[in-house]
């Protein structure tokens, strides 16, 4: 039946296309995955099927060298196909290993105008993507393709620090500009994310929306380099299920091969952090502050609590902003070789925060090579300045050179996507590529939490500073750095880290309010520091989000909901069959609620469960549950 679909949908994309002159039928590896690429005197256009559901009915592709167009009258030839099928190791992945299996299309193309260039299609089993390659010299090429939907989807959006957009259907948003990466829900609800893979060396492409036509338009401007133009890949991604596209691999397959010859020294964890409690006064009387003995409170804690890191941030070297903080050398307060050998001889790594004002003004190769002298483990970059494409470029020179002197990277404010980048360079570990919790002076509320994980991290590891205890006390209660009242409730704090994937997990609280819920907190120790593997068991993005995280023998599970209260059936048929488990549950209490009872939570301790075990996952308002199982042995 499928297949006398897709011939009906061929036949019908030849009528219209009557004067093409070139075509192309392009399958995935399992054949559920299908695309015509043709040819016409004014464009080439491409079509996207999967499991008999039509994604896109009609790309048209517009490519134009300066002002000649590149797709008029284009004859297809010298047609190279092949199948790769392989497996290779992550270093900072959902799961350790990664399978890349496609099908690939390498086309050449001579245009009415005599000129020649080349197109690459991969087509995966859920997944589909192409790139350009231009032999162009001393000109740019500009990309306005269109892409045109069957019908009147609903979509979700990446939008900057502020919740994403939608749902929201693509007739009603609007002639406005549509952010990376975009979650499509098709009229036969299966679902497309639109994104781009491997954003190097030009600045990232534009979505906008054409709410007539029912379509976006695509427009990216590439700039020649060595006599040449390949662009990044433009990324289709497909799942019967949302789920489906955070489990995806197509971005980080869509990367070149990891380019760091040793990458033992990239080891993801999680991390304390000074910035949110500044001013927090601990029930001793200690206050904390931008200070050597408050950074040794909080080594003392991540040693003793399999906590992995340290993140200094902001002003440690002076006003962030002033070009007179030299980040070579610590403010008056904080001695950072006596914290750094602190901190060695605990066994706990240092990250640094470097604004991009004292990275340019005191050389940035220069302060790297500081913070590696002085035993940095990595770098939070901030506030980079620049064009779209400097911005590129910037990333791309910032990540080399960390991995130079074997310093992780975390970057604050983005400053360009993810896209899927971290299998090239793993010391890219993660980004706050969203609304990190308290950040902009102002909380997140509920749904964001599970609208997120199925729009943004999609594009790769998010750095959000979830993992509040104090919730009651973390605003107007000396500290500094918190501007709101933290909306949730402390059982879905306890979630988020194993539903959100991340490189660098960082905890905002302080040491203190982690040791009054000691009992709770055991489930954070617990969690290894990089998870064996990522499940989504159920999920609708911005209402609920289940996920199953594995460690070793051991499982974790994290649910969350938005500010509906609700049950959720959870399937435990990841374990192991025959095998019996204990469970641990970390939850809401029956009466907790994100805005009145936030720190209310149970805890329920030996459970025997099994893969035929179906639990029930009660969640507060705004709140969640999170599951520690492991094996029992005879």
């Amino acid at each position: 039946m499928k297949r006398i679909f897709f011939l009906i949908c061929i036949f019908a994309i030849a009528l219209q296309a009557c004067n093409s002159n070139s075509s192309v039928t392009l399958e995935s590896p399992d054949g559920a995955c299908q695309s015509i690429v043709s040819s016409t005197e004014e464009s080439v256009h491409f079509s996207l099927l999967f499991d008999e559901d039509t994604l896109l009915s009609n790309v048209a592709l517009h490519l134009f060298a300066d002002s000649v167009d590149l797709m008029k009258g284009v004859q297809f030839s010298n047609i190279q196909q092949s199948e790769i099928d392989e497996t290779w190791q992550t270093v900072n992945g959902k799961n350790p290993t990664a399978r890349n299996h496609y099908n690939t299309w390498l086309i050449n193309c001579k245009n009415e105008a005599g000129q020649t260039f080349e197109m690459e299609f991969r087509v995966y089993n859920k997944g589909f993507a192409y790139r350009f390659l231009f032999p162009v010299k001393d000109k740019s090429v500009t990309e306005t393709s269109t892409i045109q939907f069957p019908s009147d989807f609903t979509f979700w959006s990446y939008n900057g620090e502020n919740q994403d957009v939608g749902p929201i259907k693509v007739s009603d948003y609007g002639d406005k500009v549509v952010r990376n990466p975009v979650v499509l829900q098709t009229r036969n609800k299966n679902y497309l994310a639109i994104h781009e893979a491997a954003i190097f060396h030009y600045a990232p492409f534009v979505l906008t929306n054409q709410s007539q036509e029912r379509s976006f338009q695509l427009h990216q401007n590439c700039i020649p380099e060595n006599t040449s133009v390949i662009s990044s890949w433009r990324a289709f991604i497909i799942g019967n299920k949302p789920g489906d596209l955070i489990e995806s691999n197509l971005l980080v397959n869509l990367n070149e091969p990891c380019k760091i010859e040793d990458p033992s020294w990239i080891r993801p964890g999680r991390t304390m952090w000074d910035w949110r409690v500044w001013g927090y006064t601990a029930p001793d009387g200690f206050t904390y502050g931008l200070n050597t003995v408050s950074h040794k409170r909080f080594i003392d804690f991540a040693a003793k609590n399999n906590v992995q890191y340290l993140l200094i941030d902001a002003d440690w070297y002076g006003p962030e902003f002033s070009e007179n903080a030299d980040p070579t050398s610590a403010r008056e307060g904080i001695n950072i070789e006596e914290c750094m050998a602190y901190a060695q001889k605990k066994g706990i790594g240092v990250i640094l925060y470097l604004n991009d004002v004292g990275a340019r003004k005191f050389g940035l190769e220069r302060v790297l090579k500081q913070f590696a002298d002085w035993g940095a483990a990595g770098v939070k970059y901030g506030f980079m300045q620049g064009t779209p494409r400097e911005k590129v470029l910037n990333t791309r020179r910032i990540v080399e050179l960390c991995a130079k002197y074997k310093l992780m990277v975390d970057f604050h404010d983005n400053p360009i996507a993810p896209s899927g980048d971290r299998r090239t360079w793993p010391n890219l570990i993660t980004k706050e590529f969203g609304h990190s919790q308290a950040d902009a002076k102002r909380s997140y509320f509920p749904e964001t939490s599970v609208t997120f994980p199925f729009v943004n991290m999609i594009a790769g590891p998010l750095d959000l500073c979830d993992g509040w205890f104090g919730l009651n006390d973390a605003f107007g209660h000396g500290r500094q750095k918190v501007f709101e009242p933290i909306p949730g409730t402390v059982a879905a704090e306890v979630a988020k880290p194993i539903v959100v994937y991340s490189g660098l997990y960082v905890l905002p609280d302080a040491p203190e309010e982690y040791m009054k819920k000691d009992d709770l907190f055991d489930c954070i120790r617990q969690m290894p520091a990089q998870f064996e593997g990522y499940k989504v068991l159920r999920g609708e993005i911005g209402r609920y989000i289940s996920v199953a995280r594995k460690a070793g023998d051991e499982w974790f599970v994290g649910t969350l909901t938005n500010r509906d209260k609700r049950q959720l059936k959870l399937k435990l048929d990841f374990l192991e069959p025959g095998k019996k488990y204990i469970a641990t549950f970390y939850e809401d209490a029956p009466d907790s609620h994100y805005l009145n009872n936030k720190e209310a939570y149970q805890i329920r301790k030996n459970i025997p469960v099994y893969s035929e075990t179906t639990i029930i996952a009660n969640l507060a308002s705004g709140g969640g549950q999170a599951i520690w199982i492991r094996p029992v042995n005879d």
